[in-house]
Order: C-alpha cells, then structure tokens, then sequence
C-alpha cells in the first residue's frame, strides 16, 4: 500500500496546499465556479494538444509533447484569464457567475467535439474529468511542487492587495487599484496552477480541493489564519481518508477522494450545528 499510494499521497499533500489557500480567495470573491471553468478550459487546450498539435510541434521544431501539450492548456487558460479580469462589473441581472458559466459551458462543448475527432476520445474526455491521481509520477509531482512555490511565493508578496480585493473590494477602490489588472495577474496564476492541476487529478478533483475545504472554514471563522488552518487540515485528512478508501475498495481513486470531500463537508456542518447549539457560535455568525 504504502509503494502505491505514497506519490498519489505526496501529490494530493501538494494539490491541497496550493488548491485549499486559493479557494479562500474564489469563496470570498464570489466566483464559485471559477476553478471549474478555467479548469475545463485547460482541459479544452490539452484535447487540442491531443489532436496531433503536441506531436507535430515535436516534428517541427523539437518541443516536447508534454510541454506542448501544457503551453496549450495554459494559454486557453489565459485567454480566459482575460476575459474574466475585464467582465467583472456591478450589474443587476449579469452577475460574474453566468460569465464564469458560458466559458464552462462553451469549454465543454469544445472538449467533446475536439475529443470525438481523436483516438479513444471518450477515455480523453474520462481522463480529463477523473485525472490519474494514483498514477502520478515524481517527475510529474516536482514540477508541480516547484510551479506552486512560484505561484505560492507570488502571493506572499501580494498577499495584502490579493485578500483586501478579495474580502473587501469596496476597500480597494478607495484606493484606487486597477482591479481589471489585478484580477487578470489573479486568475493568470490561478490558470497555471489549474493547468498543471487538471493533467494530474481531472476537473472533478480539483474543484473539490479548491471549494470544500474553503467552504469548511468559512463555516467556522472568516480570519485569514484560521480559514488557512481549517482549509489546509480538513482538506489533508479528507485526502487521506479518500486515498486509504481506494485503496481498501479497489475503486477509482477520484472520484472516491471526492467522496471523501463530500463526506467531510457534511461533518463539517453537523459540528458546526453542534457548536450552535452549544452557543459556541454567535448568533450574527450563524
């Protein structure tokens, strides 16, 4: 157990870090299905790399397949960035969320129709959703740790601008920030992180670390510190317990840590029913 789930391990130890912190940001920001959608956008330039792009890139001038590949996820992904960073707006009837949802929508219908011109597109389009978690490779694991320190490091050193904009927008008017600007190095960053994300644990798994875990926290505080506390344990422990269950049932290592997730969730609002009912909670928090 421990040669065959340890990378997997290792590798969702990493999703969870990154994944968990920015989903403080997407819960705050109200773009729930944000990750979703950039995801399934990175999933559309990874069927198009699929295609026979990557392969005739390869031919033509030496790049690798795999770094084609993921050059096409992460500019579809930035090309949504953009979008997203220029239609944030206050308007009554066209909230973000039904932008966020045409990109999803429109990057699915590309996904499928781009799929069913290759080989084996229905196991592509399963690949994508489910990922391969279990089979992660430490090549495939380094890269990734070493792009989310970068990203990770980025956001140390805006980390006021990002949560100021994110937890109190009105407060970063007043100073006068460029939020189109802001929002677009955002979701850039938020973009290479899903990128690599998708390639590694599918569309499904990705947006269970990025959302559960911070709704978890933001069922219990709404400080910076213990948001991150809560979000990063209950999304580690989840992992883990999602990882042992695969292993005991023999079933899809995915889908069944999504379960995990789901299962964790639903603890977290039985305790915090608890503590309401004890008067652990205030009332202007319940």
């Amino acid at each position: 157990m421990f040669e065959l789930m340890f990378p997997a391990f290792v590798a969702s130890m990493v999703l969870v870090g990154m994944h968990a912190y920015l989903g403080i940001h997407v819960i705050a920001r109200g773009v729930i299905f944000v990750d979703l959608a950039l995801a399934q956008v990175a999933a559309l330039g990874w069927a198009a790399a699929g295609l026979g792009i990557s392969e005739r890139l390869h031919s033509a001038i030496g790049i690798p397949e795999e770094v084609a590949g993921y050059a096409m996820g992460i500019g579809a992904t930035l090309l949504a960035a953009g979008l997203l960073s220029i239609t944030r707006m206050k308007h009554k009837y066209v909230p973000q969320e039904a932008i966020i949802g045409i990109i999803y929508v429109v990057a699915s219908a590309g996904t499928i129709l781009l799929a069913a011109q290759a080989p084996r597109g229905s196991e592509h389009v399963e690949h994508l959703l489910t990922g391969s978690l279990l089979w992660v490779t430490w090549p495939q694991i380094f890269k990734t740790a070493i792009l989310y320190g970068f990203i990770g490091i980025t956001h140390w050193f805006l980390r006021d601008r990002f949560f100021t904009i994110s937890l109190h927008p009105d407060e970063a008017r007043t100073h006068k920030w460029s939020l189109k600007w802001w929002d677009f190095v955002f979701y850039a960053l938020f973009g290479m992180m899903v990128t690599s994300s998708v390639a590694i644990a599918g569309v499904l798994l990705v947006f269970s670390f990025l959302v559960i875990p911070a709704v978890i926290a933001f069922l219990f505080t709404e400080k910076r510190g213990p948001l991150l506390a809560i979000a990063w344990s209950t999304g580690g422990a989840a992992a883990v317990l999602g990882l042992i269950v695969s292993y005991q049932t023999d079933l899809p290592t995915g889908p069944v840590v999504v379960m995990a997730y789901a299962f964790a969730l639903l603890a977290a609002f039985a305790v915090r029913a608890w503590l309401k009912r004890e008067g652990k909670i205030p009332e202007s928090a319940a």
